[in-house]
């Protein structure tokens, strides 16, 4: 086959990300609660999903306390919520967020670089996992134990409108979160288009119109495989970094498949194409 400052405007949206009242619970054991403590954190460089924080309806500007957070978490492109004082106050444990509070992942993300250095080490060509925006703890903690069981040497997710390390996706992946090196970027088809240009790789993608049967596929040498969110599919933009699309056919009524299933029947196959 051939490969083809605090006078940021806080009610300024971040990218896309900002959301008012978002009332997602987060995971007993993945937060941090109160200015000092989410501030001390930000300073130390700990890995924070995302960050809840107090929403004055009125219009009126944040203190200077929360602002500096805020311009903090903005630095270093960590997605903000705005969320009312009642979301808070059901989110909260201790019962004093001081108007904050930030998911923080439960195991520390790696480096692409990092990855690349260890299949190198090991004396192989890289296989890497590319989830394009995976929203379900339970898929992501499955794609774990999949890479885990298959020998991927790493998984990269996004940093915005992702799921990230919590204690639900490490339940789920039932102690491969241990094992499996998650790198954690901040736009995926850049990554991909880096990972093509000064890495070797070839990138492909599942997709319903793919025209390339996952069991025909060359895996050969330095592969990513994307998979896509749920419902959605790969975003046009990651689609367009794509090598090759792959399709897995399908003889039910059901034409579609979970995106962990998806992921497995595509990574198993890329493994025992690669040793072939």
């Amino acid at each position: 086959m051939m490969r083809n400052n605090d006078r940021r405007d806080y009610r300024r949206d971040n990218r896309g990300d900002d959301r008012r009242n978002e009332s997602v619970s987060v995971p007993s054991g993945d937060k941090l609660e109160g200015r000092n403590a989410v501030t001390e954190a930000l300073k130390a460089g700990r890995e924070i999903n995302k960050l809840w924080i107090l929403d004055n309806k009125d219009g009126k500007k944040i203190d200077s306390g929360l602002a500096r957070i805020v311009n903090m978490a903005y630095e270093r492109k960590i997605v903000v919520v705005k969320a009312t004082r009642e979301v808070l106050n059901r989110m909260s444990e201790t019962n004093n967020h001081q108007g904050v509070i930030a998911s923080v992942a439960c195991k520390e993300y790696v480096e692409i670089d990092d990855i690349l250095a260890q299949a190198q080490e090991k004396g192989h060509a890289p296989l890497l996992v590319v989830l394009d925006e995976l929203k379900d703890a339970y898929n992501l903690g499955s794609v774990l134990r999949i890479a885990d069981a298959a020998g991927v040497d790493g998984v990269v997710i996004p940093k915005h409108r992702s799921i990230g390390l919590d204690s639900v996706v490490a339940k789920a992946s039932a102690g491969a979160i241990e094992y499996v090196p998650v790198a954690r970027v901040t736009n995926i088809a850049n990554t991909l288009r880096d990972l093509k240009k000064n890495n070797g790789f070839w990138v492909c993608g599942t997709d319903a119109l793919g025209q390339t049967p996952y069991d025909k596929a060359d895996y050969s040498g330095p592969m990513a495989i994307v998979i896509g969110s749920e419902g959605e599919g790969m975003r046009d933009l990651v689609r367009k970094e794509c090598d090759f699309l792959l399709s897995i056919p399908m003889a039910g009524e059901v034409n579609s498949l979970n995106a962990a299933v998806a992921a497995g029947i595509v990574i198993f196959e890329a493994v025992k194409g690669r040793k072939a």
